[in-house]
């Protein structure tokens, strides 16, 4: 088979999908490589099409799909399940491994619209884009370019302050992505993050130290990457702490 018949299969397998998704009647949202061209305008090769959806409909969507021939998997319980026609595949995200990006109806409130494959279509939201994606960084796949990406081309459209929120719990992921984008993109940084931001996490930065020290050693590695920090669990008899 010929790159471009392959290609020809994906995009087919997804029209397909996007229209069964439709019919079906449940809300969905396009993440993802979709979501990132959305964004930013970066086109990537991918070979899945990630669908997020509330918890209480993944099960509708897998019957609905399983009724019409396509084989159905709920690959982990606590956040993906997914749909197959023979090789090709689509993602369904409800929640993250960890359980902190659980999928509600805010999502739906704040979802851009667009269209994909000439359909239309709601995208995640970019604020949760970068939220999720902050907690991507690990050995095998670090989504921090995503997000300065996300920051440079879409900067300006964000919901900052809901972007804190969405990060209120963990908001030096936030912080350190920011001094990243500052330090990849000097010239751009100013015009697009507004300097309270930056000023209300300099703050927590300081306060930080005026706060008594743990009792007892705590670790939120396992929060970005669940295989480099078990040594911190195993070993060295750290915590893993969730807020």
């Amino acid at each position: 088979m010929t790159e471009e018949s392959a290609s020809g299969r994906h995009t087919a397998f997804y029209e397909r999908a996007l229209e069964l998704l439709t019919e079906s009647g449940t809300g969905f949202l396009i993440g993802g490589a979709f979501a990132v061209f959305h964004y930013t305008g970066i086109r990537r090769d991918t070979k899945d099409l990630d669908v997020f959806c509330r918890p209480e409909d993944c099960p509708a969507i897998l019957k609905f799909f399983a009724a019409r021939g396509y084989r159905v998997e709920q690959t982990d319980i606590r956040w993906l399940a997914k749909v197959y026609e023979d090789d090709l595949f689509i993602d369904l995200i409800f929640d993250t491994p960890s359980n902190i990006g659980r999928v509600d109806g805010s999502w739906f409130d704040h979802c851009v619209r667009g269209t994909l494959m000439g359909l239309p279509v709601k995208f995640v939201g970019a604020e949760e884009m970068i939220w999720l994606k902050s907690y991507v960084q690990n050995r095998l796949r670090y989504d921090g370019a995503d997000i300065q990406h996300i920051f440079l081309r879409y900067g300006r459209h964000l919901d900052w302050k809901r972007l804190l929120e969405r990060l209120n719990p963990h908001w030096q992921l936030l912080f350190s992505n920011l001094i990243l984008f500052q330090f990849i993109y000097p010239a751009d940084y100013r015009g697009i993050v507004p300097r309270w931001l930056i000023s209300e996490l300099m703050n927590r930065v300081w306060s930080q130290y005026e706060l008594p020290e743990g009792v007892r050693p705590v670790c939120r590695g396992p929060l970005i990457d669940q295989h480099q920090y078990r040594i911190d669990l195993d070993e060295w008899h750290y915590k893993v702490l969730q807020i």
